[in-house]
């Protein structure tokens, strides 16, 4: 059984107030932690149900059904800060105290700026989800042996952006309002790499306070859904 992997949330860029493209002071950087904000998500879904691997379906088909959609919405949302996301405002990938180095395919290791490696991020994705050999869409085709293994690459590298944007570009997001479609893809993405054991615990640790807050369901009093 084949999936159609693509998926969405429905971004609406809305702007009652114009980003300024600037790095937040530290003492702001957490901004994205008041419970005004992180109870505002754009659908009510208990993500661990959402998950599971169905009975009917082959692991590694759920896998890239999955990734392939996390892409997708990750570089959707990425898109709608990206012009305040620049060389001169990002001049290296960072989320909290931590630096992203580049590695290319002979294990070089550079330093760039966040939308350098971003690129380098989405580049790389699209060429490996594209590859028939790799993400077979055709009946019959099989997965590569080693595919949980890229399926673990492309999940490091997306949590990388995710953790940027928050650390970074969460009052631009705020502006955008659409910070509820970012922490529901941030707590959705978390809860699938936990399930699959997809991202080693180590690399996603510097945002443990926000994945203990969004990967809690809300009680139901307090579940401000946003639907757009």
């Amino acid at each position: 059984m084949r999936f159609r992997r693509n998926g969405s949330y429905t971004l609406h860029r809305k702007s009652k107030a114009k980003p300024n493209g600037k790095k937040a002071p530290a003492e702001e950087r957490k901004q994205y932690l008041e419970s005004e904000y992180t109870k505002v998500r754009v659908v009510d879904l208990d993500l661990k149900e959402l998950v599971v691997l169905p009975r009917e379906i082959d692991l590694n088909e759920w896998l890239a059904s999955n990734t392939t959609t996390f892409f997708n919405l990750i570089n959707l949302q990425y898109s709608t800060i990206s012009e305040f996301c620049t060389g001169d405002s990002c001049q290296a990938m960072t989320a909290c105290s931590t630096i992203y180095f580049w590695y290319d395919e002979k294990g070089k290791k550079t330093k760039c700026t966040a939308p350098q490696y971003v690129d380098f991020v989405m580049s790389l994705v699209q060429k490996l989800v594209t590859d028939e050999d790799i993400f077979p869409t055709k009946y019959g085709k099989e997965f590569p042996n080693a595919f949980d293994s890229v399926v673990k690459k492309i999940c490091r590298y997306l949590f990388h952006v995710l953790a940027h944007i928050y650390w970074v570009h969460f009052k631009e997001t705020l502006a955008l309002e659409l910070h509820g479609h970012l922490n529901t893809l941030y707590a959705h993405f978390i809860v699938f790499v936990r399930e699959f054991s997809l991202v080693d615990p180590k690399e996603t640790s510097i945002m443990d306070d926000l994945s203990e807050v969004l990967c809690t369901p809300l009680p139901a009093a307090q579940n401000h859904v946003t639907e757009r």
